[in-house]
C-alpha cells in the first residue's frame, strides 16, 4: 500500500536527525504563535489565497529565505567536514552523507534560492515599473509560485523520509542509474526539480506577456527601465532553456521507472547526451540568475550617483547578445569530456565573447559614477562589492575558457571559487542591494542602515576568506567533493580558513535576520517611516505610496521618456495621467493552491512507488486545471469614487 516505504526511511544519522528536530521545532513554534495570535484566517485570506503580486513576490522571498537558512547549512556542514577530517581522522559525518549534503547544497542554492530570489523580484517591481496594476495572468502567476514552493518542499521532506540524491547537483547518469543509485535519492531530486521547473516556466511566460503587452501608454520598448529589460531577456531565457529541463528531467524518469536506456550505454543509451541537454539548460540558468542583478544595479547607481545611467543603448544591446550568446556556450562545461579541438575552439572563443557584453556593463556603471555624486549607501556598499567579485570571478572565468586551462582546473576547488564568485559575489549580492534598495518601497519603513552595512562587511570578507583559499587548493589539485584528504597534502590550514570564513558569513546573515526583526518590530510602531521616496528613486514604482496600494497605481500614467519619475523631479519632464475609471482587480483564489499540493502529493507517490496516490494525486489534479479552466473569473471592483477617497485626491 505504501510502495517502498518503510519504517525505515525514518532512521538517520544523528547530525542529520538533529537538523530534523530543529526543523520541526521551528515549524512547531511557527505554527503555535500564529494559532496564539488568531491569524490563521488573516493568512490564509490575504496571502495563501492572493493573486497580488507585491504579495506573491513576497512569499518567493520567503520560500528562498527559508531554502537559504537549509543549503547554507549544508556548506557549513561541507566546510566543517573537510577541516576536521584528515588522513584517518573520524569523519563529522560519514562519506555517504557527505555525498548527499553537497548534492543537496547545489539543488537548493541553485533551483530554490536563485530561482526564487529572481521571480520575487519580477512580481515585485516589474508590474510597477511598467505601469501596470497587475501581471498578465494573475492565476498563473500563483500557481507558478505554488508549484516553485511546493517542489522546494520535496527537498525538505528530504530530511525526514528517506535519503536526498548523492548524485551531485545535476544527477549525471550513469550514476544517477538504477544501476548505481536504486534508492529514493534520485527520485526526490527529479520530482523536487521537475515541479520547481514546471512553475518556473509558466512564471517565465507569464512576465514574458505581461512586459510585452501591459506597458502604460507611451513606454516604447527603448523607454523601458534598464531592470525591465533584463527582466524581458532572462524572461525570454527561462522560456527556452526550461523546456529542455523539462524533457532531461522526462528522459531521466523513464529510465528509472520504465527500463528505458536513453542515458544507459548497455541498453544502447548515451550518458553524454544527459550532458549536453543539461548544460543546454545549465548555462543559460546562470545568466537567468545573474541578468536580473545587473538590472538591480543599473537602477542603484543612477539612483546614488545622481546621474543619469551612462550607456542605455549599449547595455540594451550588452543584454540582447548574452541573451542570445548564453545558448552557444554550454560545452564549455565539459571541455574534458572528448570533443575535437575544433568543436573545443569554437565553444572556447564563444565563451569568450561573452565576456565583452559583460564587460560593456561594469564600464557602464562605472562611467555612471565618474563625476556624480556617489552616496556611500549601504545598496552602493553591496555594488562595490560585486564589481570586485564579480570581476576576479569573470577573470577566472576567462582562464577557464581556454581548454588547456580547464584541463587542469576542471573539477577542482578553482571551479568550485569561480562558480560560487559569480553566484554569491554577483547574484546574492545583488539581491541584497535590491532588498535593501526596494525594502521601503513595500513596507513602508526602512531597514537599519548600521546593521546593513555591518552585516556586509561580514558578507564581503566572510567571502573573500571562504573561497580564496579555494582558487589555492583547486591548483594544489584538490578536487570537488572530497569528504577527507592525506594529511601529506598540506592542505588543512586552507580548509581551516575557509570554514573559518563560512563562520564570518553565518554572522553576516545571522546580523540581517536580525536586523529585519528590529526594522519590521520599529516600522509596525511608526518609528523609521519613509516618505513615498525614500531613496530619491528614478523609475516610475516610486511615483505610488509605500506600500503600494493594491491596485498600484489610482490612474495608469502616460510616459514619455526614460526614468519620468527623475525628469519630473527635475523640472524636465511631467508624468501624465489618464481619467479616473473603475478598477477590476482579480479575486483571490485557493485553486492554485490545490493544484501545487497536487503536485506534491504526485512527486512523493512517485518517489516511493505509491502507485494508488499517485495515480490518485494526479487525477485530482487535472479536476482542479479543468475546475479552473471552466469557471469564470471572478474580480474585485473598485469603484473610482472609492479611489479618490483612497488617494485623498
Amino acid at each position: 500500500m505504501f510502495g517502498r516505504l518503510t519504517l525505515d526511511a525514518f532512521k538517520h544519522e544523528q547530525t542529520q536527525m538533529g537538523a530534523v528536530y530543529g526543523m520541526l521545532f521551528t515549524a512547531l513554534v511557527i505554527l503555535g504563535l500564529i494559532s496564539y495570535l488568531k491569524r490563521w484566517k488573516w493568512i490564509w485570506h490575504e496571502w495563501i489565497t492572493t493573486v497580488d503580486p507585491k504579495r506573491i513576490g513576497i512569499m518567493y522571498i520567503i520560500v528562498a529565505l527559508i531554502m537559504f537558512m537549509k543549503g547554507f547549512s549544508d556548506a557549513l556542514i561541507m566546510r566543517i567536514q573537510q577541516a576536521v577530517t584528515v588522513g584517518d581522522a573520524p569523519g563529522f559525518i560519514s562519506a555517504g552523507h557527505f555525498q548527499q549534503v553537497f548534492s543537496s547544497h547545489g539543488t537548493t542554492m541553485i533551483f530554490f534560492v536563485g530561482m526564487g530570489v529572481v521571480f520575487s523580484l519580477m512580481n515585485l517591481v516589474v508590474p510597477l515599473q511598467i505601469g501596470a496594476r497587475d501581471v498578465a495572468f494573475p492565476f498563473l502567476n500563483a500557481m507558478g509560485f505554488w508549484l516553485f514552493a511546493f517542489g522546494a518542499s520535496l527537498t525538505l521532506i528530504s530530511l525526514v523520509l528517506g535519503d536526498f540524491s548523492a548524485a551531485g547537483w545535476l544527477a549525471y547518469p550513469p550514476l544517477s542509474g538504477l544501476e548505481y543509485s536504486p534508492s529514493e535519492g534520485i527520485d526526490y531530486w527529479i520530482w523536487a526539480v521537475q515541479i520547481a521547473g514546471i512553475g518556473s516556466t509558466i512564471s517565465g511566460i507569464n512576465f514574458l506577456v505581461t512586459i510585452l503587452k501591459m506597458r502604460c501608454p507611451g513606454m516604447r520598448l527603448m523607454k523601458m527601465p534598464i531592470f525591465v529589460w533584463s527582466a524581458l531577456c532572462t524572461m525570454a531565457l527561462v522560456i527556452f532553456a526550461f523546456p529542455i529541463l523539462t524533457a532531461t528531467l522526462a528522459l531521466l524518469t523513464l529510465d528509472r521507472y520504465l527500463g528505458m536506456h536513453f542515458f544507459t550505454i548497455g541498453g544502447g543509451g548515451n550518458p553524454m547526451m544527459y550532458v549536453n541537454l543539461i548544460w543546454a539548460w545549465g548555462h543559460p540558468e546562470v545568466y537567468i540568475l545573474i541578468m536580473p542583478i545587473f538590472g538591480v544595479f543599473s537602477e542603484i547607481v543612477p539612483t546614488f550617483s545622481e546621474k543619469r545611467l551612462f550607456g542605455y543603448v549599449s547595455m540594451i544591446w550588452a543584454f540582447l547578445s548574452i541573451t542570445i550568446l548564453s545558448f552557444l556556450v554550454w560545452l564549455h562545461h565539459f571541455f574534458t569530456m572528448g570533443a575535437s579541438p575544433n568543436v573545443n575552439a569554437f565553444f572556447a572563443i564563444m565563451t569568450m565573447l561573452i565576456a565583452i557584453p559583460t564587460g560593456v556593463k561594469i564600464f557602464n556603471w562605472l562611467f555612471t559614477k565618474f563625476r556624480g555624486r556617489v552616496h556611500f549607501t549601504s545598496p552602493m556598499l553591496w555594488f562595490f562589492a560585486f564589481v570586485l567579485n564579480f570581476t576576479v570571478g569573470g577573470m577566472t572565468g576567462m582562464l577557464l575558457s581556454a581548454p588547456p586551462v580547464d584541463f587542469q582546473a576542471h573539477n577542482s576547488l578553482f571551479l568550485v571559487a569561480h562558480f560560487h564568485g559569480m553566484v554569491i559575489g554577483g547574484m546574492l549580492f545583488g539581491f541584497f542591494a535590491g532588498f535593501t534598495y526596494w525594502f521601503p518601497k513595500f513596507t513602508g519603513f526602512m531597514l537599519s542602515e548600521k546593521l546593513n552595512r555591518a552585516a556586509f562587511w561580514c558578507w564581503f570578507l566572510g567571502f573573500l576568506t571562504a573561497f580564496m583559499p579555494l582558487y589555492m587548493l583547486g591548483f594544489m589539485g584538490a578536487t570537488r567533493r572530497l569528504d577527507r584528504y592525506d594529511a601529506s597534502t598540506g592542505w588543512q590550514p586552507l580548509f581551516i580558513l575557509a570554514g573559518i570564513g563560512a563562520f564570518i558569513i553565518l554572522c553576516g546573515a545571522t546580523i540581517q535576520i536580525i536586523g529585519l526583526f528590529l526594522s519590521i518590530r520599529d516600522g509596525v510602531r511608526k518609528k523609521n517611516l519613509p516618505g513615498a521616496d525614500p531613496w530619491n528613486g528614478r523609475t516610475l514604482e516610486w511615483t505610488t505610496s509605500s506600500p503600494p496600494p493594491i491596485y498600484n497605481f489610482a490612474i495608469i500614467p502616460i510616459v514619455d521618456q526614460i526614468d519620468p519619475f527623475w525628469a519630473t523631479k527635475k523640472g524636465t519632464g511631467a508624468i501624465q495621467s489618464k481619467e479616473y475609471e473603475d478598477i477590476y482587480l482579480p479575486k483571490n483564489t485557493p485553486m492554485a493552491l490545490y493544484i501545487g499540493l497536487s503536485a506534491l502529493i504526485f512527486g512523493f507517490a512517485m518517489t516511493w512507488h505509491i502507485t494508488w496516490l499517485s495515480i490518485l494525486s494526479f487525477i485530482i489534479g487535472i479536476i482542479f486545471i479543468v475546475i479552473r479552466l471552466s469557471s469564470k473569473e471572478e474580480h474585485d471592483l473598485i469603484l473610482a469614487a472609492k479611489v479618490k477617497e483612497m488617494e485623498g485626491l
